[in-house]
């Protein structure tokens, strides 16, 4: 990836761009690619065009413990699926021509893993996470935590089918002790209850600093219908870390493991801090880097949205980064394939590195915006994408209308697409990655 002096030296306000960092328990499919991550490098290649000053940032999520649970499946190590995995997105992004200021790589950036641990003493330290006794769920036979992969029921919410943190089919939160029926992955027992002292974030807590937060930021309409849910439900309580087999250890919390979002939303603190300023180390050091930061906006799918619409900006309003910090989210729907959603646990998918191999970068980045899942959900079929191979570009266009739809508060790189026309321009190898 890019050396980040390039982002760093010009002179203008700074705006950090984010993607979820992918997790390294199967290779990136289309379905990856048509969300956030061509979005994302699109929008920062048009900003960089207008002459603006913009830092790019995703990583590896390699602490979920889905890479674990693949591991087992494969029957292989660990850190070999995370190397493994995480070399064949690397090179998917190269392939599909996504660069990044930053990618970090957890298992191979022990400054970022000792900064976790660091700011997570620091905020228990300030009372952000209250350290109490707490209820944890176990496998009943044992003994697991059951948490993300390690366990499955159904949502509280909607009914669908779920493994603990948020619903793809509602985006609400729940974990083991608040889904339906909740069972362990490893055996299929019940939950049991445990109790241990564990830090929590308290979302409630800074529920004046959400409201600002959404109040200043452009949040889409998906985003503020779950921010009203919880405003009338009441903001849940978020476990900052557990007894795990996996994640980062915690030394001023002994036999504890930082949990994985968490982990994220503090990644991201330090991470960009530490592009702005190298010499940073506390939790003030990064906030006061951070106040060299314009605007934040995360790029992300709707199966996410708890996370970077309600959890991050409590986190940062915890360690006292500036309210009005985020600029906003760019939100995409479910992309499906053939009717069906994109899946990597069951094989359903086209996976990005076969056709980016296979066919013209390019035109997969014009195709995948033209047919963008942003404003609702869409469709991919072999079918529309050999038509659209045959005519890319239709019709004269709209040049101003492609460049306002390549501006943040209303990016819509789909419009875009459908409005460059035929004609060569300028705008063209901004999407096609050419420039």
């Amino acid at each position: 990836m890019k050396d980040t002096a390039e982002a760093m030296n010009a002179g203008g306000r700074l705006t950090v761009l984010t993607t979820p960092p992918p997790t390294p328990n199967g290779p990136l499919h289309i379905g990856h690619l048509s969300g956030p991550y061509i979005a994302a490098d699109v929008a920062a290649r048009a900003a960089r065009h207008r002459g603006e000053r913009v830092l790019t940032m995703t990583g590896l999520d390699s602490h979920q413990n889905y890479v674990v649970a693949k591991a087992e499946a494969e029957e292989r190590p660990v850190p070999a699926v995370v190397r493994d995995y995480g070399a064949d997105i690397k090179t998917a992004f190269r392939r599909a021509r996504i660069d990044y200021d930053l990618l970090v790589d957890p298992t191979e950036d022990a400054d970022y893993r000792k900064a976790v641990d660091r700011l997570t003493a620091e905020l228990v330290d300030a009372g952000a996470f209250a350290l109490e006794e707490t209820a944890h769920q176990v496998c009943a036979e044992c003994g697991r935590t059951l948490h993300h992969a390690y366990v499955t029921g159904a949502c509280p919410g909607c009914g669908e089918a779920m493994g603990g943190g948020t619903c793809e089919g509602c985006a609400r939160f729940a974990t083991a002790g608040t889904m339906v029926d909740a069972r362990s992955t490893c055996c299929g027992a019940p939950a049991a209850e445990r109790r241990a002292e564990l830090p929590v974030l308290r979302l409630e807590r800074y529920r004046a600093a959400l409201l600002e937060a959404w109040a200043r930021a452009q949040v889409p309409a998906p985003a503020m219908a779950l921010v009203r849910h919880y405003l009338d439900a009441g903001l849940p309580d978020v476990l900052a870390a557990y007894p795990s087999d996996w994640g980062i250890e915690l030394g001023a919390l002994p036999g504890l493991r930082a949990d994985v979002w968490i982990e994220m939303g503090l990644g991201y603190l330090y991470a960009v801090a530490r592009a702005v300023d190298p010499a940073v180390y506390s939790l003030a050091d990064c906030v006061a880097a951070w106040r060299q930061v314009g605007e934040l906006w995360h790029f992300l799918g709707i199966d996410n949205t708890f996370y970077y619409t309600v959890v991050f900006p409590a986190l940062f309003a915890a360690a006292g980064v500036p309210a009005g910090t985020l600029g906003g989210l760019v939100v995409n729907q479910f992309y499906r394939l053939e009717g069906k959603k994109f899946s990597t646990s069951r094989n359903h998918a086209i996976w990005a590195n076969d056709l980016l191999a296979a066919e013209d970068p390019g035109l997969v980045r014009l195709f995948l915006c033209h047919d963008r899942p942003d404003r609702y959900g869409s469709d991919f079929t072999l079918d529309a994408f050999r038509a659209f191979h045959g005519d890319p570009l239709r019709g004269e266009g709209d040049l101003e209308r492609a460049q306002a739809a390549l501006r943040l508060p209303d990016f819509d790189p789909a419009l875009a697409v459908r409005c460059l026309g035929n004609a060569p321009n300028a705008l063209l190898p901004l999407i096609t990655g050419e420039s």
